[in-house]
């Protein structure tokens, strides 16, 4: 058996944050003598190492706790998959270290994708903490939407390259997704509005209608009376309150023109020049127009 203070010596942790951890149950003593010392056998020192992982992956204390506690809770795999997590973060790491010795030696790098998204996943956290019983509704479970959060960690390049596409910096991403949140109730009512008043099938029929002839002209009035149609399908009182990004609109109709993906599977679905023809339609329609325009930005 150790004491608390050959375990802190032990550990580099200082006792009073051991004695914390006995208080809020995360991490509890082999035994309490009747003099009131705490004792630590070898078994619970593993247990300690466990607690150890999680926080090095930012776990809260209290999700820490509540997996621990979890009489599914698997430890060799919670082993592996923090392997893998711990991993991620030594490749970021080795990014940022990278991108630091590129720019020490006078290199100009625009190197974006080496910081992290710290600030979304605390407002995410946040959200999680003050809103658990819709957490649940959306997601099914806490930690369902735990899992969300580290697998947008694993790809966090990819999010940090979309945020500052769609909305021009991180922090402009940041911002966005914290006023999403402030109206995600309401937002998912409008949501299940919008399938049930049949908005999802009437937005398909006016594609088909407005992809039925691509050798139109994609300005004619005509067309834009179909984009524009498509662009206020929504009422007021039924358009969710999302902020998608200022450059959402820039980002989509260049996706139509230009990204292999896109252009494949539009061209697949209605046919040859479809993804051009609502690329341009688009282009022609946002001349002279801003995004505030439909309200959804």
């Amino acid at each position: 058996m150790r004491t608390i203070k050959e375990v802190a010596g032990l550990t580099g942790i200082s006792v009073r944050t051991l004695q914390y951890y006995d208080e809020i149950g995360v991490f509890k003593p082999t035994k309490v003598t009747d003099a009131g010392y705490r004792l630590y056998d070898d078994a619970s020192l593993y247990v300690l190492q466990q607690v150890l992982f999680f926080k090095e992956l930012d776990f809260p204390l209290k999700d820490i706790k509540r997996i621990m506690e979890d009489p599914g809770f698997d430890k060799l795999q919670a082993f592996k998959e923090q392997k893998a997590l711990l991993t991620a973060k030594r490749d970021r790491l080795d990014r940022l270290l990278d991108l630091l010795g590129k720019l020490e030696r006078g290199e100009a790098c625009m190197g974006f994708q080496a910081f992290n998204l710290d600030g979304y996943y605390q407002i995410m956290e946040q959200f999680k903490n003050e809103n658990a019983e819709a957490v649940i509704k959306q997601w099914g479970s806490l930690e369902a939407f735990d899992a969300l959060l580290r697998r947008m960690k694993d790809h966090e390049d990819t999010l940090i390259e979309s945020a500052i596409r769609y909305h021009g910096s991180v922090e402009q991403y940041v911002a966005d997704m914290k006023e999403n949140l402030s109206h995600f109730s309401e937002n998912i009512e409008k949501m299940e509005r919008i399938k049930e008043k049949g908005y999802v099938e009437k937005n398909q029929e006016l594609m088909e209608e407005l992809l039925q002839d691509v050798s139109k002209d994609a300005h004619s009035q005509e067309i834009q009376g179909i984009i524009d149609e498509m662009m206020h399908l929504l009422d007021d009182q039924d358009r969710p309150a999302m902020k998608i990004g200022e450059n959402y609109w820039t980002v989509l109709t260049d996706g139509y023109l230009h990204n292999a993906d896109i252009i494949k599977a539009m061209d697949a679905r209605y046919g040859a020049g479809a993804s051009r023809f609502i690329g341009e339609a688009l282009r022609y329609y946002w001349q002279g127009r801003q995004p505030d325009d439909i309200k959804m930005r």
